[in-house]
């Protein structure tokens, strides 16, 4: 197995790949927090008051380029592996951050341990862990996009859904690709309405494919019971509307529905959720339950 351990904060198809990779091969992503580790248990108290880096802030592994991707084409992601790394988990919010910030005067952290396959919150309250990855994505066409930004190259999508045993599928921009992966959360609720989850560093091993005139929504992911397409844009109502639209495109183009059969079988069976509400861009996704569609000829 390749391991690529190193931090970039931008998507960018100038950064040089870390590894080239052909299409099959599986990889170990070494990530830090969102943080770029720089809070812990011992200064959390006092971190944002000294010398915290406001630059490197959601660090990713990688770039990781396939050979023979080209734009137009798709890499097929399968997450085979999330393994947290430590016993602790960053959460942040206040001023300025998550849905709560004009009720905050300043930014607020708090360490938290996770042990026994759970986040300790406090003595009350310990909520199961269920490792995801908030960003994950390839690089743009166009000029280099922050990670803290999602969008049609992925990213910072904060989708609670991308965890271990599911597949995404991104487009191809550039050659090679460049997929990076970091902002692993222990758990997180749909929204991560504070601006964070629980944040932790880890290890995510993928199997990455590359797919030759693959017609999906993009990005879109599979779990092993449903079909999730996803879109980011400026507010709530657009995202959800991209996310339904190309539900509907991915239903019309798989399963030989008409527009007002996808439309209203969307609306009497199936769920739109929000992934997340702090980012620069809201996204949402639309859950395709499969075994609702398993009887429509392909």
């Amino acid at each position: 197995m390749y391991t690529i351990d190193n931090s970039n904060f931008k998507f960018d198809k100038n950064i040089p790949p870390a590894l080239t990779l052909p299409s099959g091969s599986t990889v170990k992503f070494i990530t830090k927090d969102c943080f770029t580790n720089q809070i812990t248990a011992e200064n959390y108290e006092d971190a944002l008051s000294g010398d915290f880096n406001w630059d490197q802030m959601n660090p990713t592994t990688g770039p990781l380029s396939i050979e023979g991707a080209k734009p137009g084409d798709v890499l097929r992601v399968e997450i085979q592996s999330i393994a947290l790394t430590g016993e602790d988990a960053v959460l942040m919010t206040g001023k300025g951050l998550g849905a709560c910030a004009d009720h905050f005067d300043k930014l607020e952290t708090r360490v938290v341990k996770v042990r026994g396959g759970v986040v300790e919150f406090s003595p009350e309250i310990q909520i199961p862990i269920r490792p995801m990855i908030g960003v994950i994505g390839v690089a743009p066409q166009g000029e280099p996009i922050n990670n803290g930004w999602p969008g049609d190259h992925g990213a910072n999508m904060d989708c609670k859904e991308i965890i271990e045993g599911t597949t995404l599928y991104l487009p191809v921009f550039v050659e090679g690709g460049l997929l990076s992966i970091g902002d692993l959360h222990g758990v997180m609720g749909d929204g991560e309405c504070c601006g964070t989850g629980a944040e932790m560093p880890g290890e995510v091993v993928v199997k990455v494919d590359l797919l030759k005139d693959c017609k999906l929504p993009l990005p879109f992911l599979e779990t092993g019971d449903r079909y999730i397409a996803i879109y980011s844009a400026k507010t709530a109502d657009d995202a959800i509307q991209g996310a339904v639209r190309n539900g509907v495109d991915f239903l019309m183009a798989n399963y030989s529905m008409s527009r007002f059969d996808a439309i209203t079988l969307v609306s009497l069976a199936m769920d739109v959720r929000i992934c997340q509400i702090v980012d620069p861009l809201v996204t949402s996704r639309l859950e395709i339950p499969k075994k609702l569609v398993a009887g429509f000829k392909k």
